[in-house]
């Protein structure tokens, strides 16, 4: 088997479209196997019985025509076995999937980085539609959705015990036309009720500012346009830095994943020499390990990356590099623990497959599968408790931490002297968390302390707000604001 280009994200949903990865060719992928060809499959489990395989088959044929001759309304033969597979995918693990033609051009579409839709990353937990994150500015994002909010009706109908996919189809819809979902959120006692506009949309996977002479960059997604718009990104940094550029925060919070191919390039623009990262397969010919391109962007400056429970999968790839190799501090709250890689295999006129096909391994050889990614310093966003959280550990049929370094991690003794004075939490008067005002993200507050203390910068007044990001060059600094101000009360 040709081993393809895998895509960190799990089974989630953007708003009206599935989240996968660029495909690779699997000829003959397309057929269903009959007993014959069973019997000549090289993959087949030494397990296997023909008999039984033979038996199995005739009662799922037995199924299909119960339903189809008693079931309460008729039933199509096309939704009954698209059901069906993805009853047998999604029964595997969480992360495999099938997805119809349709389903299949709309991935295609959005990791080329542009779609139509609310700009909200869904996943379904035990029937319920859960927010996992809004994407940066879009309507979902602009409208004060939060991860963990839990969409339970979609223009008055429930949505609850929905598929996921069924409830994602509710949400498109034309560019400018209303939509009204109802949520649910933790420890606010009545149902939340919104009206967004549909809109296409153009994931930004970048933003950078400059605070001082500390450089900031955001990867909200790892799509084809991630390596090239971080290296845009950074030299536009050094720019207004007058190319004194003193250190880096690299933002990855949130960030639910992508392509491999991006996770290792955008790891290699920091990393000049080893392992950024290897996968192991069924079959030992198709493991694989990638090593640093021998180049980094920053020559040696301080990182600090800031990771929480939304950063997974391809964001963990990258943080897990960068803390094997001691290259940046990792603050935050513990990732997701997403450590398996999915192969997207097209079946020609019939959509394609989500599969696991590997796991994953961070340069010092342990799996992050269920476990997470445990940050140098530990700073949470806000003083609440969140009530719930979500991570991989949470869901079902989940793949076993296996094959890699079971060893307990050794602590760190190179982190700088300041990270024993990081706060874990914001302070009892500290304000509402903003996203679009950074002085109220304690998170990123910290980070900032810590990378000019490994610059051998000042520290700031605390007393003062944070300093106010400067903006790209030749960027209309009043009007982005008064634009900003304007969606954000939209």
């Amino acid at each position: 088997m040709k081993f393809r280009t895998g895509l960190m994200l799990g089974a989630t949903f953007l708003a009206g479209l599935a989240v996968a990865s660029h495909p690779g060719a699997l000829p003959g992928a397309g057929m269903l196997a009959s007993p014959a060809m069973a019997e000549k499959a090289p993959d087949a489990s030494p397990t296997s019985n023909h008999a039984e395989t033979y038996r199995l088959l005739t009662l799922f044929g037995t199924v299909l025509d119960l339903v189809r001759a008693d079931y309460v309304e008729p039933v199509s033969d096309k939704d009954l076995i698209t059901n069906a597979l993805n009853g047998m995918l999604t029964g595997l693990d969480p992360h495999s999937s099938y997805m119809t033609e349709k389903q299949y051009a709309d991935m295609m579409v959005q990791m080329k980085g542009e779609f139509g839709g609310l700009g909200l990353e869904l996943q379904q937990q035990d029937g319920h539609i859960r927010v996992v994150s809004p994407v940066d500015g879009t309507p979902g994002f602009r409208a004060g959705i939060k991860p963990g909010d839990y969409i339970i009706a979609v223009d008055g109908h429930p949505v609850d015990g929905t598929p996921l996919d069924e409830a994602v189809k509710k949400m498109r819809g034309k560019p400018n036309t209303k939509i009204t979902l109802t949520l649910v959120r933790e420890k606010t006692p009545k149902p939340i009720i919104l009206t967004l506009t549909r809109e296409n949309i153009h994931i930004e996977v970048i933003k950078s500012a400059l605070y001082d002479r500390i450089g900031y960059i955001r990867i909200a997604q790892f799509n084809e346009e991630t390596e090239k718009g971080l290296l845009k990104a950074y030299n536009q940094l050094k720019q207004q830095a007058g190319g004194k550029l003193a250190g880096l925060v690299l933002d990855l919070r949130n960030d639910p994943g992508g392509l491999l191919n991006q996770a290792i390039d955008v790891s290699s623009s920091f990393i000049r020499s080893g392992e950024i990262v290897s996968t192991r397969a069924r079959h030992p010919k198709d493991s694989q390990r990638w090593d640093a391109h021998g180049t980094d962007i920053t020559d040696g400056l301080p990182i600090v990356v800031l990771i929480n429970g939304g950063s997974a999968s391809a964001s963990e790839i990258v943080s897990g590099a960068l803390q094997d190799h001691h290259r940046a501090v990792l603050l935050g709250t513990k990732s997701f623990g997403k450590g398996s890689v999915q192969s997207i295999m097209p079946i020609p006129g019939n959509g394609a497959i989500r599969l696991t096909t590997a796991r994953y391994y961070t340069p010092s050889g342990r799996s992050i599968q269920g476990l997470g990614i445990t940050p140098d310093i530990a700073v949470k966003e806000t003083r609440e408790d969140p009530g719930f959280s979500l991570h991989e550990a949470d869901l079902e049929h989940i793949l076993k931490n296996q094959g890699g370094n079971q060893t307990k991690a050794v602590p760190r003794t190179d982190l700088p002297a300041i990270a024993k004075d990081i706060a874990g939490e914001p302070p009892a008067n500290w304000p509402e968390f903003d996203y679009t005002k950074p002085a109220t993200d304690f998170q990123l507050q910290q980070g900032l302390r810590v990378v000019r203390s490994m610059a051998g910068l000042p520290a700031p007044d605390p007393s003062a707000s944070l300093p106010a990001a400067k903006p790209p060059a030749g960027k209309d600094t009043d009007k982005d604001k008064a634009d900003k101000d304007a969606k954000a009360h939209h």
